[in-house]
């Protein structure tokens, strides 16, 4: 794959991930979370590619 691809993948990945911690952790903050498991899934859609890829998973609570 060529650099520009490896690149532009990259910096969508990483703004996919820092945006999302960012959402995560103000839908959390002032919540009663503590010892409470939290179900999360990612959907990553590319229409023009016909790509469809789910990722599931949990997020642990943070004692206060």
């Amino acid at each position: 794959m060529s650099d520009d691809f490896n690149m532009s993948m990259r910096k969508f990945l990483k703004q996919v991930g820092v945006t999302s911690q960012q959402a995560i952790e103000e839908a959390m903050r002032g919540a009663d979370t503590a010892g409470k498991s939290f179900d999360a899934k990612v959907v990553l859609t590319i229409g023009d590619l016909n790509l469809e890829h789910v990722v599931t998973g949990a997020i642990t609570g943070q004692d206060d």
